[in-house]
């Protein structure tokens, strides 16, 4: 039996050189933590952190009719009105109105975008793409850039003082869920005013060959390396879901309380119709966060979520917030219970802890 071999990111040797722990995620070789979880996420909340999601798939979509396909494919609206370099967050849905994946989509120049994917989804959106494309827009050109662009995420309250230091960024110019062309020390790359973490900041996308010199450069102005176990903390804190985690092809964006990103109005792309169904009807359950009444055990996925002594739903995801100083939750409860300030029972190990619904995000960053 053989395995297939794990893919590495441009910054792979600096990780191992750094001392961080690395782990398989969706195929690839990547740092979960360097110091420590929580010291990672501290140092996000209070100055600045670095992390390397180069393992995220990133998808040119031109031709004159890359509009219509992203409009199609993507829940938010690619539409004229939609200006050059805005982002914008969506879901990919299928046509049950199930989440293949969510994703940002970027509007580079009149008929060119980027679109950005989960690791674990990037083949199968690639492949969700090809196929309408074929069906529908054969004029419309797609390519895969992962190998050839890297992707850095640079967050925390410090962030934009460095890249501007570093670099001709104007946050000024670049507001959030924005793109610009930038050069940093010389070197071009995209900097996007978005990220995963709660916090303003940046993700930096370098060509491949200029990764390195990039995160080398924001290392030595003393930005801290953190992993992907920070980011769960971080995007768990700031209520932001997970693919495969809070939400998924089993899952629809009107329960996952993402309807703010769904263009149901006047929208036809695939699944509108069924999500339009569900949005009348009312969505049988909803996604809650929860945070524990006393200390204890961890929540965690699949632990069940009990009231009055049935099972009414389970965690999907959940964990210590440093931040807070206290233990949340995710998950999907009957509608009837997702009111604030119910009392509900988590599940763990055999122990029942109280928790208390909450409104999300558990976590928001003063102005």
């Amino acid at each position: 039996m053989t395995s297939t071999p794990l893919k590495q990111t441009p910054l792979h040797a600096s990780h191992v050189e750094l001392g961080a722990r690395m782990v398989p995620f969706a195929g690839w070789d990547m740092p979960v933590q360097y110091a420590g979880i929580l010291s990672e996420a501290t140092a996000v909340r209070a100055a600045s952190g670095l992390f390397d999601v180069s393992h995220m798939g990133r998808f040119i979509v031109e031709g004159p009719h890359a509009r219509e396909l992203l409009n199609w494919t993507h829940t938010s609206d690619i539409s004229e009105a939609m200006p050059i370099g805005r982002a914008r967050y969506g879901l990919f849905c299928n046509e049950d109105g199930g989440i293949i994946d969510d994703g940002i989509v970027y509007r580079l120049a009149d008929d060119r975008f980027l679109a950005i994917a989960n690791a674990a989804n990037a083949a199968t959106v690639y492949a969700w793409f090809e196929q309408w494309r074929s069906r529908r827009l054969p004029a419309t050109h797609l390519r895969d850039i992962t190998r050839d662009v890297a992707m850095l995420a640079l967050q925390g309250p410090r962030a934009l003082d460095t890249i501007e230091h570093l670099s001709d960024f104007d946050r000024s110019a670049v507001r959030p869920f924005r793109i610009a062309e930038c050069t940093i020390e010389g070197r071009w790359a995209w900097v996007a005013r978005t990220g995963y973490t709660g916090e303003d900041g940046v993700e930096i996308m370098p060509r491949s060959e200029d990764a390195l010199y990039v995160w080398q450069l924001l290392l030595e102005r003393g930005v801290t390396p953190c992993g992907l176990g920070a980011r769960d903390t971080l995007r768990l804190e700031a209520g932001l879901p997970l693919h495969g985690n809070d939400i998924g092809p089993d899952t629809n964006p009107l329960e996952a309380r993402l309807a703010r990103f769904v263009a149901l109005e006047g929208g036809a792309f695939c699944g509108s119709e069924a999500l339009q169904r569900i949005a009348e009807e009312g969505p049988p359950r909803r996604l809650v966060g929860m945070r524990t009444i006393e200390r204890g055990a961890l929540p965690r996925q699949h632990s069940p979520i009990m009231a009055d002594g049935e099972r009414v739903g389970e965690v999907t995801s959940g964990g210590y917030s440093p931040t807070l100083d206290t233990n949340i939750a995710l998950g999907y409860v009957p509608a009837r219970l997702a009111a604030l300030g119910l009392r509900l029972h988590i599940e763990v190990r055999g122990k029942s802890i109280e928790a208390e619904t909450v409104a999300l995000p558990f976590y928001t960053r003063s102005a």
